[in-house]
C-alpha cells in the first residue's frame, strides 16, 4: 500500500518551475505534465508566472483561426500541432535562437527532429512547453485549436503536452508513487474525470511498470534519487505511461542509454502510441529511429527546419552527414 502524500497541501504548480530544486546546471526545463500538480510554498520561489514572457508578435505574423485549424484533417486525422514562422530569443541575452520554425503534426504521427549541436532542436521543444528562458518574438503555435503561446506551462501540460528531460532531475523527499498520484489527479481534474486515492492509483500504476521493465520498489523510491541514467529515462517514460499525453516530446531520450535500456524505453513508447496521440522526438542518432519509426524526419539548422523527409533521410545522414543535407 502506498503512503498518502504529506506534501500535497504545500505545493503550487504555477511556481514550481522556478524552485531551486529544478534550477540546476543539468536541468533548466520544466517537467510539464508530471510536475503540474506539485505545490511549493510561494516563499520558496524565485520567480512567478510573469517570468513566462512572450514579446509582441512582429507585424505581418499570420493570423490563425484556432478552431478552424483543429478541424483540419489529413486522411481522417485531426491536426494536433501547427507551428508557423516561430521565432524566439534567449530571455537574458536577447540572442535570436529560432528563426522561423514551421511544423505540422497530425494525430497518430511520429516525427523526429535531427540536427547538429546548437541548431535549435532542444530550444524549439522548450519554447513549445513554455520555458521562461526563452521569449517568443513572432509566429504562431496552435495546439488542439488553442493558442499554445498564450498558455502557462501548467496549462500546456494539462492540455495534453508531455516533455521528457534530457537529464532528469532528482526530487528528494517526494516518492515516485506520490509524485505520479498527484500529477495523475491534476490531469483527471482538468478532464473532469474522477480522481484516484492511493490504493486505487496503485492498481492503475502497477500495470504500467512492466511496460518500462521497472520493479515495484521504484514506486517507493524518491523521484530519480540514486537512479542510474537508464533508470531515470525509464522513469520518464513511466510518467508518460501513467499520465498519458496527446503530444509527447522526447528530448534526446536515447542519450546515455545502453542497448538494453534503449530497447526498453523504445518498446514502452511504441506501446503507448495510438491513432489519436503523437510523438515528437529530438535525437542525434539513427539508432533511436531503428526502434521508434518516425513517419517524418526534420533537419534543423540555424533555428529553422531546412529539410523534411521520410526514414530514408536518416540513412542519408549516416552516410553523408549534415554537409550533404546543406549541399542538397
Amino acid at each position: 500500500m502506498m503512503a498518502h502524500c504529506s506534501t500535497s497541501s504545500s505545493l503550487n504548480p504555477s511556481n514550481l518551475f522556478s524552485h531551486p530544486t529544478f534550477r540546476t546546471k543539468t536541468l533548466s526545463i520544466p517537467r510539464l505534465c508530471s510536475l503540474s500538480s506539485i505545490r511549493i510554498p510561494q516563499s520558496h520561489c524565485a520567480t512567478n508566472r510573469s517570468s513566462l514572457r512572450r514579446l509582441p508578435v512582429v507585424a505581418g505574423a499570420v493570423a490563425v483561426d484556432s478552431q478552424a485549424s483543429y478541424t483540419d484533417e489529413k486522411e481522417g486525422k485531426k491536426l494536433l500541432l501547427e507551428v508557423k514562422d516561430l521565432t524566439a530569443v534567449i530571455t537574458e541575452s536577447q540572442q535570436k535562437i529560432l528563426n522561423g520554425v514551421n511544423l505540422t503534426v497530425y494525430e497518430g504521427e511520429v516525427h523526429a527532429i535531427m540536427g547538429k549541436n546548437g541548431s535549435g532542436k532542444s530550444t524549439f521543444s522548450k519554447v513549445l512547453v513554455g520555458h521562461p528562458d526563452y521569449e517568443v518574438t513572432g509566429g504562431t503555435a496552435i495546439f488542439k485549436g488553442q493558442d499554445l503561446l498564450e498558455m502557462d506551462p501548467e496549462e500546456r501540460s494539462l492540455s495534453g503536452i508531455f516533455m521528457s528531460f534530457q537529464s532528469p532531475v532528482a526530487i528528494p523527499g517526494v516518492s515516485n508513487a506520490d509524485f505520479l498520484n498527484m500529477a495523475y489527479n491534476a490531469r483527471q481534474r482538468k478532464l473532469g474525470l474522477p480522481e484516484l486515492g492511493p490504493i486505487e492509483f496503485f492498481s492503475h500504476v502497477y500495470s504500467k511498470l512492466d511496460q518500462v521493465n521497472m520493479k515495484m520498489d521504484f514506486l517507493n523510491r524518491n523521484v530519480n534519487e540514486g537512479f542510474s541514467g537508464g533508470e531515470r529515462k525509464r522513469n520518464e517514460i513511466l510518467q508518460l505511461a501513467v499520465l498519458g499525453a496527446d503530444l509527447a516530446i522526447l528530448d534526446e531520450i536515447d542519450s546515455g542509454l545502453d542497448v538494453d535500456a534503449l530497447q526498453d524505453v523504445a518498446r514502452a513508447v511504441n506501446g503507448l502510441l495510438t491513432p489519436n496521440n503523437s510523438v515528437l522526438m529530438i535525437t542525434h542518432y539513427q539508432r533511436l529511429l531503428d526502434f521508434i519509426k518516425p513517419a517524418y524526419i526534420h533537419i534543423m539548422e540555424n533555428g529553422r527546419i531546412v529539410k523534411t523527409g521520410d526514414i530514408s533521410l536518416a540513412s542519408f545522414l549516416e552516410k553523408e552527414g549534415y554537409k550533404g543535407i546543406t549541399a542538397a
